[in-house]
């Protein structure tokens, strides 16, 4: 049983990471392509533009992870109370979406100076936000179905469309920006593209055999919002974390160095997508088969599935954090293409002291999804609040404001192993109440 276990979450950890990591393939190469057309100024407007996405993908992961766990346990013995959950949801995303592509069309100055735009910035952010947000009701759709289609027992599904969009995209992103000459207003058009690529090949799970998922037209249910919301709350907050602190790490970089050092983090952001996307793999891939053992009552099985997890996303963890330790000034110059000396100099200090957090990251996102996956959503909800909000923002300011621009930096992995800490205190607990309930 242990090696079916492991032969198993093998399986939805390679596709899940194959999806993911194909996906921030796709950010990495906007981003490449923002810094050829739009230079480092524009490299600063993607940065200031990512709250804004963690947002809408935020929302996604709140409505897709929640929903789709409370599927998974539910589609076996009471497959009743799940029949309509997908359609409830995704009728909800859309309704949201239109309403977030209102306000930020209506007050799109306003929303660019609270991001930190100025001067400088200002034309070239009106630009790209004013088409990226277009993109809202997509998103979310995408995360919802593509949680679905995972936990509906379709991962290789999951995994083709997000490596079909990811060429798909690239491809239409290079023909906007340079072909067309449209610069910034190419990027962001590409944005509205990415997730309606992957919403196109996630529809053929309808000819899927096993499938359990279903389509309703039906209002959404305060009810049903609110028991995705609880079970989504912390994939919710880790998201929406990122956001935060991409929003106040701007802010703190703006006073202390300026537009350069917004533009240094933002490669060392964007290259953090690809290293959480392989966290987020390893953890969403554990996550199905988690919460069908625990549903089941198999908590041996689950607790199985954990320490599995963990030893794949250490090794996997570690390699990206050597390499791009090692290898950080050809990654970094690479972006760097107006060979401007401020942002090298401020990315080649930074770019180290930030990824050591790799790993901590990776064994948090884990132990925070494990805990939503085995229905302890309260428990991942304080972690999580914890680990993006109560000791990062804090300490981002004061090690902002005691050691300048490295200490803006060196907050990442201080706060990830604060947390790691009481993570692994946590789960210790938690696995042997499960080893003893499995006797």
């Amino acid at each position: 049983m242990k090696m079916a276990i492991r032969k198993e979450i093998n399986h939805y950890v390679l596709r899940n990471i194959l999806a993911n990591v194909g996906l921030s393939t796709y950010v990495i190469i906007d981003t490449l392509f923002i810094a050829l057309a739009a230079g480092s100024l524009g490299l600063t407007v993607l940065n200031l533009a990512l709250p804004l996405f963690n947002i809408f993908n935020a929302t996604g992961l709140l409505l897709g992870v929640g929903g789709a766990t409370y599927f998974s346990l539910n589609k076996v013995k009471n497959p009743q109370r799940v029949r309509t959950l997908y359609s409830q949801l995704i009728i909800f995303a859309l309704i949201l979406g239109v309403i977030e592509i209102g306000l930020i069309t209506i007050f799109l100055d306003p929303v660019l100076h609270l991001l930190g735009a100025n001067r400088q910035t200002l034309a070239l952010g009106r630009t790209y936000v004013g088409f990226m947000c277009f993109s809202a009701p997509l998103y979310m759709c995408n995360y919802i179905t593509i949680n679905f289609v995972r936990n509906d027992g379709n991962p290789s599904l999951t995994m083709i469309a997000t490596l079909t969009e990811t060429v798909f995209v690239i491809i239409i992103d290079w023909f906007f920006i340079f072909k067309l000459g449209l610069h910034m207003e190419g990027a962001a058009l590409a944005v509205i593209f990415s997730p309606l690529c992957s919403l196109l090949v996630l529809s053929q799970h309808l000819r899927f055999k096993k499938r359990q998922l279903e389509w309703h037209w039906c209002l959404p249910k305060w009810q049903t919002l609110k028991t995705a919301a609880r079970l989504g709350i912390a994939p919710f907050l880790n998201e929406m974390s990122s956001g935060i602190s991409v929003y106040v790490f701007n802010w703190m970089l703006l006073y202390l160095a300026g537009n350069y050092a917004v533009a240094a983090y933002g490669v060392v952001a964007n290259i953090a997508i690809v290293t959480l996307a392989a966290a987020n793999g390893v953890a969403l891939g554990v996550q199905p088969i988690a919460s069908r053992e625990f549903g089941k009552h198999a908590m041996k099985n689950a607790v199985i599935a954990f320490k599995h997890g963990l030893r794949l996303t250490i090794g996997l963890a570690l390699i990206l954090m050597i390499s791009l330790i090692i290898f950080k000034r050809p990654v970094i110059n690479l972006f760097n293409t107006e060979h401007q000396p401020q942002l090298l100099s401020y990315a080649l200090v930074g770019m180290p002291i930030y990824f050591t957090s790799t790993v901590f990251t990776a064994v948090n996102i884990l132990i925070i999804i494990f805990l939503t996956a085995i229905n302890q959503g309260s428990t991942s909800f304080h972690l999580s609040l914890l680990r993006g909000y109560v000791i990062l923002i804090p300490l981002i300011v004061i090690l902002a404001l005691t050691l300048g621009v490295n200490g803006v930096f060196a907050a990442m992995p201080i706060n990830e192993i604060i947390v790691m800490v009481l993570g692994g205190v946590i789960m210790r607990s938690k696995l042997r109440e499960m080893q003893r309930n499995s006797l």
